[in-house]
């Protein structure tokens, strides 16, 4: 996902769709932690946001396949979808 985040312009649009739960939670926690940008600061010192570091931007919440989606596709019915979007 690295080089994903590498190859994308600002502004760039990341889409990943995880079909497994272990999968899902690498895709959740990769964005997380770019969201947040620099976490290695000390506790307590005080720190512009623009000092950060962030990298990326969530583009709402996991979205899942619908009722009608999973009916024409049973094997939809594990996907989840996260988006984000790239900022700097």
């Amino acid at each position: 996902m690295v080089a994903a985040l590498e190859a994308l312009a600002p502004g760039g649009h990341l889409v990943v769709i995880s079909f497994h739960s272990l999968e899902d939670r690498r895709v959740k926690r990769f964005i997380r932690d770019h969201v947040r940008g620099d976490t290695h600061l000390p506790r307590g010192m005080p720190i512009r946001d623009d000092q950060l570091a962030r990298r990326l931007e969530t583009l709402g919440r996991a979205r899942r396949p619908g009722p009608a989606e999973v009916d024409d596709n049973p094997r939809a019915r594990s996907a989840v979808m996260r988006a984000a979007r790239k900022i700097a």
